[in-house]
């Protein structure tokens, strides 16, 4: 009758291995030192403060919730709420001298104002008891949008008109009327 022991380096190793098993097994459960109790005294370290934070204990700190309500954030000025960030101001030029050693006085540059919309209107579709809709392009993407609808996540479709649809930039607040376009 055979019983496995058919390959000795086989029967070997394997028992090897259980010998190392059971000797990180025992070290691990049975040899394990317990930490020292250090005595109670009046006044408590700062790591043990830090071991109180780390705490499972469920009770609740004012303290800590006090600390935290009187951080203030400062930011960076970045508005989150924008999908570009702001551009940055341009740098104020000294002012020009004429020959005299007299400032020339120049008009401060205009505003460039908020940039156009950059859709096309290019058609309608109505169909009875239905609101009208209108198809609207911008590049290669095309839209299909009614009153009231936004377009491109920054476009809202104010009012159509038999010629042309009034559209509101919603991240500059200003509107435009765009013409229909032929072909």
């Amino acid at each position: 009758m055979k019983i496995g022991t058919e390959n000795r380096k086989e029967v070997i190793a394997a028992i090897v291995l259980g010998i190392i098993a059971i000797v990180f097994l025992g070290q691990a459960f049975l040899w394990k030192s317990k930490p020292a109790q250090e005595p109670a005294t009046a006044k408590a370290p700062k790591s043990a403060k830090k071991l109180e934070i780390n705490s499972l204990d469920p009770t609740l700190r004012l303290d800590l919730l006090k600390a935290s309500e009187d951080v203030k954030y400062e930011g960076n000025g970045r508005n989150i709420f924008r999908a570009q960030a702001e551009p940055l101001p341009k740098p104020v030029a000294s002012p020009l001298k004429n020959g005299l050693g007299k400032a020339i006085a120049t008009a401060p540059p205009k505003p460039a104002g908020p940039p156009p919309i950059n859709l096309r209107f290019f058609g309608f579709e109505s169909r009875p008891g239905e609101p009208q809709r209108i198809f609207l392009s911008q590049g290669e993407d095309v839209f299909v949008a009614s009153e009231g609808d936004v377009v491109n996540r920054r476009y809202k479709v104010v009012k159509i008109m038999k010629n042309a649809v009034e559209i509101e930039d919603m991240l500059n607040n200003t509107r435009q009327t765009i013409p229909l376009t032929q072909g």
